[in-house]
C-alpha cells in the first residue's frame, strides 16, 4: 500500500512540475508582450509630447502674428 501512495504521490508531484513549467512559459510570453506595450506607450508618449510642443510654438507664432496685425491694423494719421 505504501509503493502504490508513493506512486501516486510521485505521479501527482509530476503533473504539478509539468503544470508549473507550462505556466512558467506562458509567464515568459505574457512579460515580452507587457514590454512590447509599455516601448508602444512610450512611443505614443513621445509622439505626444512632440505634439504638445508644437501646438505651443504654433500658439506663440500666432500670438505675435496677432500682435504684429493689430499694429498694423491701426489707421495712420
Amino acid at each position: 500500500m505504501a509503493d502504490v501512495t508513493n506512486e501516486l504521490i510521485h505521479e501527482v508531484l509530476k503533473g504539478i512540475k509539468d503544470r508549473l513549467s507550462k505556466i512558467e512559459d506562458s509567464q515568459g510570453d505574457i512579460r515580452e508582450e507587457l514590454i512590447g506595450v509599455r516601448l508602444h506607450m512610450h512611443a505614443k508618449q513621445g509622439e505626444i509630447n512632440s505634439i504638445l510642443s508644437r501646438t505651443s510654438a504654433i500658439k506663440s507664432w500666432l500670438t505675435k502674428i496677432e500682435r504684429r496685425l493689430d499694429i498694423i491694423g491701426e489707421p495712420a494719421e
